[in-house]
């Protein structure tokens, strides 16, 4: 990119193909937090359960709510006769709302797992909740030497959650944590670890995208700033074209602060209203100038001047396109399949969304930058990084290239070293 970006024309294109693009008025519906109305597809193979009233075919999220028993419709009668029906339809809906919507899948996917077995085996409605510990032990027993100890992890956890919110006592005690050992020790092999995001890989996008191209200027500006600054995906892309909540993303509205430090260099500062780990108060990205041609400030800079008509209510990387709105968000999987297009063009494999996060961390490390400002950038507290940490040094030998050699490792080990005496972790 030069380094003047005003000099890049923007050329206003179609939104990727796959997808639909929404009104602003239905983004806005969508982000309600009732349960999405959405219509469940035929399940895949494998994933059917018996036919039963108590069990509709609804969403994996949805699962949870809508999946029910013998004691949980006898503990909502009963509850009715203590609290109005209104009462206890909120204290339900405020339970399911303190988990994420990812959390209420991966719950509804042990649900699916969990009726299945006992399909299978016959065991009668009224023994599924309150389920008695063997059940629920020999459900886990079942998948030993097939899952991962996080999968029978979220699995159980998703079915101790369905018992609170349904009222039943939760009976996993001694035998299911012995049998969850046990699966921890007959796991399959780890899949092998794929390649975090590099340099290398953010040349190949600036030398591969058309940065006169709207969409493909708000790509890299994504890509750069997820990188330098070690963000979540999420915290800068939308889900899908019709899942923009402008109470968790980011919209073009927000106030961006550029900066200049006593050498001259750059920096800039956008709020984003929500994160993983600080929830709804939110996380300042804090994207700093880093003396490199694949400068996240000038991306950012050149995607504000590219995309400068889309207006303030849009997502904050979305790009002038000709939908009928002006405008498309950047969604998640047109950003991967964008990204990934390029790099199988530059014979460089295929990534996903969580590599730039690491990628960048690790480049970071690797250039001497001080632990704890790189904990501040990716937005870790001390304890949290340091299990980061683990995760970096599993993939430093993959990252290895012709600019780092293994002096320069042993510095980055021994820096870390030094950060875990000093929070005493």
């Amino acid at each position: 990119m030069p380094k003047s970006s005003s000099s890049l024309a923007p050329t206003r294109v179609s939104a990727p193909a796959q997808g639909k693009k929404s009104s602003v008025a239905q983004q806005k519906t969508s982000s309600s937090r009732t349960l999405a109305r959405q219509k469940p597809r035929k399940p895949r193979e494998g994933n059917s359960v018996a036919p039963s009233q108590l069990r509709p075919r609804v969403l994996a999220q949805n699962r949870l709510a809508l999946w029910t028993t013998p004691y949980a419709i006898q503990f909502r009668k009963t509850a009715s006769a203590h609290m109005s029906l209104n009462t206890s339809i909120h204290l339900f809906n405020t339970m399911l709302a303190s988990l994420e919507p990812g959390t209420r899948k991966n719950y509804g996917a042990g649900l699916l797992r969990f009726t299945q077995f006992c399909d299978c085996i016959g065991a009668p409605e009224e023994l599924r909740m309150p389920a008695p510990e063997p059940l629920v032990a020999a459900f886990v027993a079942k998948w030993a030497g097939s899952v991962a100890r996080t999968t029978v992890d979220n699995w159980v956890a998703g079915l101790s959650f369905w018992h609170t919110i349904n009222g039943a006592p939760w009976n996993g005690a001694r035998m299911l944590r012995i049998v969850c050992t046990a699966v921890a020790k007959t796991a399959p092999s780890a899949k092998p670890k794929r390649s975090p995001v590099t340099v290398e890989h953010l040349f190949a996008l600036r030398k591969g995208l058309d940065l006169t191209n709207s969409f493909d200027a708000a790509v890299y500006a994504v890509a750069c700033v997820a990188f330098w600054s070690c963000r979540r995906l999420g915290e800068l892309v939308v889900p899908s074209t019709g899942k923009f909540d402008p109470e968790r993303h980011v919209a073009r509205s927000a106030t961006v602060r550029f900066r200049s430090l006593p050498d001259g260099s750059e920096y800039a500062v956008f709020h984003v209203p929500w994160s993983k780990t600080t929830k709804q108060l939110g996380v300042d990205v804090i994207i700093t100038e880093h003396r490199d041609p694949t400068s996240a400030v000038v991306a950012l800079r050149h995607h504000l001047q590219a995309n400068a008509a889309v207006p303030p209510s849009a997502p904050f990387f979305a790009f002038e396109s000709t939908d009928a709105q002006g405008w498309s968000p950047m969604t998640r999987d047109w950003f991967i399949r964008r990204c990934n297009g390029v790099w199988a063009a530059e014979g460089l494999g295929e990534l996903t969304g969580h590599c730039f996060r690491i990628g960048g961390a690790t480049e970071l490390l690797l250039r001497g930058t001080n632990p704890d400002i790189v904990a501040v950038q990716g937005g870790w507290k001390s304890r949290a990084f340091l299990e980061y940490w683990r995760k970096i040094e599993s993939v430093l030998p993959l990252f290895i290239s012709k600019s780092f050699d293994r002096s320069r490792l042993q510095l980055v080990t021994d820096s870390m070293s030094s950060f875990k005496k000093k929070y005493n972790l």
